[in-house]
């Protein structure tokens, strides 16, 4: 079993950053990929962007340019950097991790308001 947990959420305004960090119970080097999805209310929850093991990545349209995937296989932790926040960005964020099994996390809250 594997354990992830997000944290790095809050509130900030628009055009701002803010850095998240997913943190696994044990090594990520044999996950064949990572990522981060987002839920807003009302919605369906929203692929982000992904990284592989061999550091290959993905993003949706809406935050290429703004926002970027990174891991530290060192520190069992991927990172997603957000820059150039949105009201739209607004949403509870997900790490997933892909092996033999799917894992998830419990999710951060993001709010980027004025």
């Amino acid at each position: 079993q594997v354990q992830l947990v997000e944290s790095g959420g809050g509130l900030v305004q628009p055009g701002g950053s803010l850095r998240l960090s997913c943190a696994a119970s044990r090594s990520i080097f044999s996950f064949n990929s990572m990522g981060w999805y987002r839920q807003a209310p009302g919605s369906q929850r929203e692929l982000v962007a992904t990284i592989t093991s061999g550091g290959s990545t993905d993003y949706a349209d809406s935050v290429k340019d703004r926002f970027t995937i990174s891991r530290d296989n060192t520190k069992n932790t991927v990172y997603l950097q957000m820059d150039s926040l949105k009201p739209e960005d607004t949403a509870v964020y997900f790490c997933n991790a892909r092996g033999l099994r799917l894992y998830w996390g419990q999710g951060t809250q993001v709010t980027v308001s004025s």
